[in-house]
């Protein structure tokens, strides 16, 4: 009797422990895809967050800035675009400001002429992208926060068709850069400013 209540007290040792061992390796499995699902979840806000920033950088380097550099007013573009866009645009940086941060160093702009880091803070523009399928749109603050003048002034011709020589007198063209920016946007989420994606661009004009 006594060897046999004690393979019964061994027997119940070894099954309390693979109970606990199985137990651990179930709350292990469990937290793992708990937080899996939470990566993608926010993987997945990210990504779209990434996606409407960076149309935000296409539509103000190939779009505003050209439209703009050459004086038309701020005010008087982003009119001109929320009249044939769908996208909303706002204009949140004065005239003066705007073609100073587009034409001359950040050492020459006027005052109060914002070139602190975050692009929400006194943004120069806020383009806001309607949500597909009932979703909350997206705002992308833009703001220019330095300016460097370049080599050339805005009249210069780009190097096109040849190459290196522009012409046939074999006389080499340099590249014409007549400012280099450095630009903050920040995209997110209307009603949900966590879900936001930041990018720093160096853009040369």
């Amino acid at each position: 009797m006594k060897q046999g209540s004690r393979n019964k007290g061994v027997a119940l040792v070894i099954v309390m422990a693979i109970i606990t061992i199985s137990s651990a390796l179930i709350a292990v499995i469990v937290y793992f895809v708990m937080k899996g699902t939470e990566y993608t979840a926010l993987n997945k806000r990210y990504q779209t967050s990434r996606e409407a920033s960076l149309g935000g950088i296409e539509f103000f380097t190939k779009e505003l800035i050209p439209l703009t550099i050459n004086g038309t007013n701020l005010s008087n573009a982003v009119t001109t675009f929320n009249n044939i866009t769908a996208a909303k645009v706002n204009s949140v940086a004065s005239d003066v400001c705007f073609l100073a941060k587009l034409r001359s160093a950040t050492t020459s702009w006027p005052t109060g002429c914002d070139s602190t880091l975050d692009a929400k803070t006194s943004a120069d523009i806020k383009l806001t992208l309607s949500g597909t399928g009932g979703a909350q749109p997206f705002d992308v603050y833009t703001k220019i926060v330095d300016t460097v003048v370049g080599n050339t002034n805005i009249s210069g011709v780009v190097l096109e068709g040849m190459g290196t020589a522009e012409s046939a007198s074999g006389v080499i063209t340099s590249q014409h850069f007549p400012y280099m920016y450095t630009i903050m946007f920040q995209g997110e989420r209307q009603n949900n400013p966590a879900e936001r994606a930041e990018f720093e661009v160096l853009y040369a004009y």
